[in-house]
């Protein structure tokens, strides 16, 4: 159940731009303010089932859109990238750095190693 509505929240988080606003209220209450069913149909003046009907077509839809974009999976690909760059690294670093006796060399090395760093964070953006 955990890793569905982690699902949901990223999809909601790629696509959210392209939902309607009524959607994006729901998904909205339901996934990141944890509202329950009743609370939104009791806020929106509708019933449950109404509730339960547009959450599941949305996440419908939104799994529409990642067949089609699939931007959560190269998000995920990035990210597993961005992983085992870090690792092979710091590994190297570790077995390296007494070798590296160069100050610009090494510089340099700790200067990518923050880009790679700064590219985890800000997503698929380098700011320089």
């Amino acid at each position: 159940m955990y890793e569905k509505n982690m699902r949901m929240v990223l999809l909601y988080d790629f696509y959210q731009v392209l939902l309607t606003e009524k959607q994006q209220s729901m998904m909205d209450l339901y996934y990141q303010q944890d509202f329950s069913l009743a609370e939104i149909a009791q806020a929106l003046s509708i019933s449950r089932q109404a509730v339960y009907d547009h959450l599941k077509r949305t996440e419908s839809t939104l799994e529409k859109y990642e067949t089609k974009m699939k931007l959560l999976e190269k998000h995920t690909q990035q990210q597993q990238l961005i992983e085992t760059m870090e690792e092979r690294m710091a590994d190297f670093r570790k077995k390296h750095l007494i070798k590296m006796k160069n100050e610009e060399t090494t510089n340099s090395f700790d200067e990518i190693y923050q880009l790679l760093k700064r590219l985890e964070r800000d997503e698929y953006s380098i700011k320089g």
